[in-house]
């Protein structure tokens, strides 16, 4: 009765952890790195799922997977009640944890090192990849653990678009709404601990990330070991 939920859940929040670091890390270093008009509109769009009620997150999810929609109609993909349907659920939901905390650590990396790169004649893709990213990775991480938790325990989203079929798309937190429906306490409380576990261990881990934080970025012998000594140098007199 347990490891079938489980099971699904891990399927579930892995899918919903590649999306999430896919989009997630992109949609952060766009905001961060680019100025557009309409920009606080667009960000605010991507708030959203953090305040709305999980089900008319769903209900925006039905819409945009159900009949008529281009996914179904066009492609000829057909999303409901499946558990990928619950991942893509999770990942909307938990998205914009990730987008925040990776706009904020790339923004907070100092645009020296960036330019002291730039003139050694890397391109900017050498620049993100081995000096932006390496730099922000701790604020990164810790976002995508947030992520990870919050998208674990998604309930609402998940049921308007994958509902609660057992051994297909009930994942622990749908298996112990039902549990507790049921009256099956003992069967709830194992599920229950098994949760609590997996989100203390993830915010614990989120934790260390913070606490091990440099004081300060903005001094260049702050930086990881792994940066090119050669823009250090060079960002050094700058």
């Amino acid at each position: 009765m347990i490891w079938q939920p489980s099971l699904l859940s891990i399927q579930v929040t892995l899918l919903a952890s590649g999306l999430i670091l896919i989009f997630g890390l992109s949609l952060g270093i766009f905001l961060a790195r680019v100025q557009f008009p309409g920009q606080i509109l667009f960000s605010t769009m991507l708030n959203l799922p953090l305040v709305l009620p999980p089900s008319v997150v769903g209900y925006f999810l039905l819409i945009a997977l159900g009949r008529g929609s281009p996914i179904k109609e066009w492609l000829g993909i057909d999303l409901l009640f499946t558990w990928q349907a619950g991942g893509i659920a999770s990942a909307v939901v938990a998205l914009p944890l990730m987008v925040e905390s990776t706009r904020a650590a790339i923004a907070s990396v100092n645009p020296e090192l960036e330019a002291a790169a730039r003139t050694l004649g890397s391109t900017e893709w050498e620049v993100l990849w081995r000096i932006t990213i390496p730099v922000a990775y701790r604020g990164i991480l810790a976002g995508f653990g947030l992520s990870v938790a919050r998208g674990l325990g998604e309930f609402g989203a998940t049921l308007m678009v994958a509902g609660s079929i057992p051994g297909r798309t009930q994942t622990l937190p749908l298996a112990i709404y039902d549990a507790v429906q049921m009256q099956q306490y003992g069967l709830a409380n194992v599920m229950v601990l098994i949760m609590t576990t997996i989100a203390f261990g993830l915010l614990w881990w989120v934790r260390l990330l913070e606490t091990q934080h440099p004081q300060s970025q903005q001094h260049l012998e702050d930086y990881p070991d792994g940066i090119d000594r050669r823009y250090r140098e060079a960002a050094s007199p700058l």
